[in-house]
Order: structure tokens, then C-alpha cells, then sequence
């Protein structure tokens, strides 16, 4: 199915609808952020389009001006919330390039000074850390 339509049973899809529960950092009209259960750092946070994209490939150039924005806010809360150095940002675009959830989702990922990042394990975080990380986040953003 590479390149071609919007599944809207992906697991993004499913927060958006409240189906699967989230860490909420950031919500308006047109655009969600929540912590990733799997992060790769501490902070680790997804910026998603409420509206159905399968990546950037295909996204509305409209949708883009109203994620962009957001993904920039949320980076500098997050570099703020964490006390990081520096701030990885990262984007796919179809299973060759590594994306595994398809709708377009930007990653962004507070990082200290020598310490890497960690793999994409699959190992899911307590969900009390995630809690309290969203919460350093949403201060930072005022939300």
C-alpha cells in the first residue's frame, strides 16, 4: 500500500478520535500534540494535523501552514521544559524512510549535550513519567 491512500483506523487517527487515550500537550482547531509513548528521549513529543494525512507527500500545503507553526511552538517549549541543549526534530514519509504510523506526524525530540538518543524500542513508558513530562510541557506552553 506504499504511497497510496489514508487509512483512518492508524493509531494517530484513533487518539484524535479519543479512542486511544493520550498525553495531551497542545490542541487547537486544526492541530493535536501529545507525548509519544515510546520516546527516545525525555520530552519526546508527536505534533500531528487533526486533518487525515497520510504524510507530507500528500499533505495540503493548508495543513502545513497550520502545523508548522505549532511544531516550532512546541519545540522551543520543549527545549525550555526539559533544559536541553538542543532540539532533534524529525519527519517520514512512507516505509522505506522509516515512517511506521501513516499520518503525517513531525517528532520532536529535547537533547542534552552528549547523551544520545535512544532507539525506538517498542518499550513503552510508564505512564506516570509521561504524565508528568506532559505536564512540564503544557506549563511551558501555558496551556
Amino acid at each position: 500500500m506504499s504511497g497510496s491512500g489514508y487509512d483512518d483506523n492508524n493509531i494517530f487517527a484513533k487518539i484524535l478520535r479519543g479512542e486511544i487515550p493520550s498525553h495531551r500537550v497542545y490542541e487547537d482547531d486544526n492541530v493535536f500534540a501529545f507525548m509519544d509513548v515510546m520516546p527516545q528521549a525525555e520530552g519526546h513529543t508527536l505534533v500531528i494535523p487533526k486533518t487525515a494525512s497520510r504524510n507530507i507527500l500528500d499533505a495540503d500545503p493548508a495543513t502545513l501552514a497550520t502545523l508548522i507553526p505549532v511544531v516550532q511552538k512546541v519545540a522551543v517549549a520543549a527545549k525550555k521544559a526539559f533544559d536541553a541543549d538542543g532540539v532533534t526534530i524529525m519527519q517520514f514519509n512512507e516505509a522505506p524512510a522509516g515512517q511506521s504510523v501513516f499520518h503525517l506526524h513531525f517528532h520532536i525530540v529535547p537533547r542534552k549535550d552528549g547523551i544520545a538518543m535512544k532507539p525506538h524500542s517498542g518499550t513503552m513508558e510508564d505512564g506516570g513519567v509521561l504524565a508528568a513530562n506532559a505536564e512540564k510541557l503544557k506549563a511551558a506552553l501555558g496551556q
